[in-house]
């Protein structure tokens, strides 16, 4: 059965669908670097934001060592935590939840849940950067389940 959303914001139900049987059959290493792919895809949205990105790359290298098996999930949880405090502190919409996006991939190593929650958190990051724009949600829900189908593919 699906997961289902936790956020509300427009979608293409049936490659999320597609996105989430994928995300059920992959390991969480592989979830983790899609993940972090997902937020780095989404993160140039944010760039007029005046953000402290070492804190978001920080995040992304303590869960590249969690995946070989060089940081505990505590690590990851508090990389993660870390991240969701710089969002709390951005103005506008897009570069909360571009943040969110990056805080959520970070956080696939301490539970892979967090994977759908990232591909989620991207979309609704696209449609408050392009409102009305249904097209740009699907290219980034197609670009998704390519990439995910391309890691697992790299780590077959």
């Amino acid at each position: 059965m699906p997961s289902q959303s936790k956020i509300k914001f427009s979608d293409y139900p049936n490659l999320r669908i597609e996105i989430d049987k994928l995300n059920d059959n992959a390991n969480q290493v592989i979830l983790a670097k899609w993940a972090i792919n997902c937020a780095k895809h989404i993160l140039p949205l944010a760039k007029n934001e005046n953000i402290d990105f070492s804190v978001i790359e920080a995040g992304f290298k303590v869960n590249e060592q969690w995946q070989v098996g060089k940081a505990t999930v505590h690590e990851v949880r508090k990389a993660g935590f870390k991240i969701h405090a710089v969002a709390r502190k951005r103005e506008t919409s897009v570069g909360k939840n571009a943040i969110r996006t990056a805080g959520q991939a970070v956080a696939v190593g301490h539970m892979r849940e967090h994977a759908m929650v990232c591909a989620d958190y991207a979309i609704k990051t696209i449609g408050l950067a392009f409102p009305d724009d249904l097209n740009r949600i699907k290219k980034e829900r197609e670009w998704q389940l390519e990439a995910l189908k391309q890691e697992i593919l790299n780590n077959e």
